[in-house]
């Protein structure tokens, strides 16, 4: 069964000369959706300073993106099977740009999580869009992990690119502008993308169900909000009825797809034990790994008074780890193993997670660009590989859907990650104990303190400050330390479900 304009032939497909170009138009739009996760970080800050939002509010800001995403992945990978994933990926392009505007503008927290939501939406039609145009435009299967390792590549290059041009503009220019950087990006993808790529889709779909639509955004955003409010507040009447709708929704979207002649996503995907294990080992990567980088750009810049551009500078270890990392990992799973590569690259994430717990407001850059250098590395081998099995998992028909259940593990992972580990983070802030005339803003986040202590006396701003430090460092100890005992179990899971798997 062929899709849509591709060759009949598998050696043909496999000959086709515009493959590597149109892989590179794929780059972009991997590149579009790293630098916008990034570049939040390093300006949430300056957002902070700007939009004055409460630190639950600041939490939202950070994750409402990764809940609609996560919640819509696998219904826009299955619309993109059906209509065709090249004409999904520009319409979602131009909707990402377009949205892009209205984030740099946002003029209240509301607003601006408003504008991340409606991110999520576009950003929903990318992700899953690349990596099935790459399952059908590669049918070796060693240049397939090379195309996904470059795919992979592309994602660190540009967590590595966002927060240095987003440091060099909060430098020049208002918060606003790194969300701006995503214009030009979206426009070469477009006009490049319209004449490079080729329209694939799933010859045979069957309808696109608005019901497991509904469910599965239901399902999906009622879970993480009911987790993300316990970790915050305990479990009180709205947890337990959210937690309650979501379980409902997920159990009527999967019961639903079971019934389903041609369902949006084949469930029976899971039996596969490399598939449900490569999944899984992504979802709880990212949970670990989440806290950690959507706070270490606050803490090089809060904590140790780095500027915007020197911090995005001292992140670059991560990415220039994981670059070389998803170029050679394919290579490194057919020498030793699946398991070997998976399994070694998150223990080496954990450990390296584990050092950070000594982090100080003094601590010099070795210890700390030696440990984002080694996660880096870490994930960038396990992605890679499990992106891999995960697509050589499944029929190029559903490419679509796979690579969204991939996708909705990374933004589901992410989102649970912030709301758990974030809020983590916020209650060990909450609870310092500033001097006298320490005002309730100080409170809601390390930025507002810095704000505050502004209009303070010297004395009473340094000890406020000194106190405001200390406890987000603290936070930050036990978020690393979590994070650690998540990776390391996951590399033990890892371990055990990806036994025998190969490329």
């Amino acid at each position: 069964m062929t899709s849509t304009l591709q060759p009949a032939n598998t050696a043909e497909a496999e000959k086709r000369p515009g493959r590597w170009l149109a892989l590179a138009v794929l780059v972009l739009a991997v590149l579009l959706v790293a630098v916008d996760a990034t570049v939040l970080g390093l300006a949430t800050p300056y957002i902070s300073e700007d939009l004055r939002p409460s630190g639950t509010q600041l939490l939202w800001i950070g994750d409402v993106y990764s809940f609609v995403i996560a919640g819509l992945l696998v219904s826009m990978g299955s619309l993109g099977d059906r209509i065709g994933r090249k004409r999904i990926l520009l319409v979602g392009a131009v909707a990402f740009g377009a949205i892009s505007v209205l984030n740099a503008y946002a003029g209240s927290p509301e607003m601006m999580i408003l504008a991340r939501a409606l991110l999520g939406v576009a950003g929903a039609t990318l992700m899953p869009a690349t990596l099935a145009l790459i399952r059908n435009l590669f049918h070796d299967p060693r240049e397939r992990s090379l195309a996904v390792g470059v795919w992979g590549a592309a994602a660190s290059a540009g967590m590595a690119v966002g927060p240095i041009a987003g440091g060099f503009l909060l430098e020049h220019f208002w918060w606003g502008s790194v969300f701006l950087i995503n214009l030009p990006v979206m426009a070469v993808l477009v006009l490049v993308g319209a004449k490079l790529l080729p329209e694939s889709r799933n010859p045979d779909p069957g309808p696109w169900d608005l019901a497991s639509v509904l469910l599965s955004l239901v399902g999906m955003i009622a879970t993480v909000y009911a987790v993300k409010e316990a970790a915050a507040h305990g479990f009180g009447p709205a947890v337990l009825g959210a937690g309650l709708l979501g379980a409902a929704g997920l159990y009527g979207f999967a019961r639903r797809q079971l019934t389903m002649p041609r369902p949006l996503l084949d469930m029976r995907l899971f039996r596969n034990r490399g598939f449900s294990g490569a999944v899984l080992a992504d979802l709880l990567t990212v949970l670990g790994m989440s806290g950690l980088v959507f706070f270490l750009s606050q803490y090089l810049q809060l904590v140790q008074g780095r500027r915007p551009f020197e911090a995005g500078l001292a992140e670059l270890p991560a990415a220039v780890g994981a670059v070389a990392a998803g170029l050679v990992a394919g290579q490194a799973a057919r020498r030793f193993s699946v398991r070997a590569v998976v399994s070694g690259g998150l223990a080496a994430v954990g450990l390296a997670l584990a050092a950070l717990t000594t982090l100080s407001a003094s601590t010099g850059y070795p210890l700390l660009g030696a440990a984002l250098l080694v996660v880096g590395v870490g994930a960038g081998l396990s992605f890679t590989v499990t992106a891999d099995v995960i697509l050589s998992s499944v029929p190029k028909d559903q490419a679509g859907a796979a690579s969204a259940v991939s996708e909705t593990a990374y933004e589901l992972g992410a989102a649970l990650g912030i709301a758990l580990l974030g809020s983590i983070v916020t209650a060990a802030y909450r609870g310092f104990t500033g001097p006298s005339g320490t005002p309730p803003q100080a409170h809601e986040s390390l930025g507002g303190a810095v704000e505050t202590a502004a209009g303070l006396p010297a004395p009473t701003a340094e000890a406020m400050l000194s106190a405001a430090r200390d406890a987000f460092v603290h936070g930050l100890h036990l978020a690393s330390g979590a994070g650690a005992a998540v990776l390391l179990a996951t590399a033990a899971a890892a371990w055990f479900l990806l036994k025998g798997q190969k490329l």
